[in-house]
């Protein structure tokens, strides 16, 4: 996965099939900390401590239509290569928290991508799952939450393309009002 965006919709997708009805998404980009934080926590059947074990070994997947499952592996080597770590945490029946760490201005920090396109994707495909997104910086912090913008549509659903694409238009212009452009 050449983006962020890209390893945080793999980790969302095991949210989904771990049955979740909440995910949270939290991204912290503090250019004074030097630190780009990710954090995507759900209320989905949690895991064991073996299975957190599992998880983190790219040898291993809990799914039937591959052999390997690379996600989590791949996002925590991403992380350290940049002297950053990931964390995995949960239990089961309290859902997940995947926690990384990335130092923000190294070499080998990939980009973020197109986290809007990416949200609102998520946001059309799984309408019965309330997503909250939150992304802060040293200059502020954007939020959008989909229980709140179903009931400001109404009856209009997120699928509907003039929803979709304002949706990331949105996002896009709020995020780049609080993004370091000097990065």
């Amino acid at each position: 996965m050449k983006e962020l965006s890209l390893h945080i919709l793999d980790i969302v997708q095991n949210s989904i099939r771990a049955e979740s009805t909440r995910i949270e998404i939290t991204i912290e980009d503090y250019a004074q900390k030097n630190e780009f934080r990710i954090l995507i926590c759900d209320n989905g059947k949690g895991m064991t401590p073996e299975e957190i074990e599992k998880a983190l070994d790219p040898f291993y997947t809990s799914r039937t239509t591959r052999k390997v499952g690379l996600g989590l592996p791949l996002l925590k080597q991403n992380a350290e290569q940049t002297g950053g770590k990931l964390v995995l945490s949960s239990s089961v029946g309290n859902g997940c928290r995947v926690e990384a760490v990335l130092i923000n201005n190294h070499i080998d920090r990939q980009p973020l991508g197109d986290i809007a396109e990416t949200l609102v994707q998520l946001f059309a495909s799984y309408p019965n799952i309330r997503f909250k997104f939150n992304y802060l910086t040293d200059r502020g912090e954007f939020n959008i939450d989909t229980d709140e913008v179903k009931q400001i549509l109404e009856d209009v659903p997120i699928t509907n393309n003039e929803v979709r694409e304002f949706l990331i238009n949105h996002i896009r212009e709020n995020l780049k009002t609080i993004q370091d452009h000097n990065q």
